[in-house]
């Protein structure tokens, strides 16, 4: 099974969207954008940037859980993925993000709100 990007309002003018795999897991969440247009431009650095290992930046929360950020060309962080019990499930989210990222399906639910 495909990948896909969710793409949902959360609040008021508020856009997120949410990769998800093949198995309906969530891989990667954006930030918030204040424009679909914003939002649609995210998946698109999505697309492109996941391609790159370079550019998933693997770090260490306080509570010492892995997880990884997906970054653009200029630093900025696209997406976050969830806490993972290890590094070795991380690395299984970094290759899911980069196996679902370029091809995944726009399903846009902001529609439905």
């Amino acid at each position: 099974m495909a990948g896909t990007f969710e793409l949902k309002a959360s609040g008021q003018d508020q856009f997120r969207f949410s990769l998800k795999a093949g198995n309906h897991q969530i891989i990667l969440t954006s930030q918030s954008y204040a424009s679909k247009a914003s939002a649609l431009n995210g998946i698109e650095s999505v697309r492109t940037n996941s391609q790159l290992d370079a550019r998933f930046d693997r770090r260490t929360s306080k509570a010492g859980e892995p997880y990884f950020v997906l970054t653009a060309g200029n630093g900025q962080i696209i997406g976050q993925s969830e806490m993972y019990s290890s590094a070795a499930a991380m690395e299984n989210g970094v290759q899911s993000v980069t196996r679902n990222g370029a091809d995944a399906a726009l399903k846009d639910l902001t529609a439905e709100v």
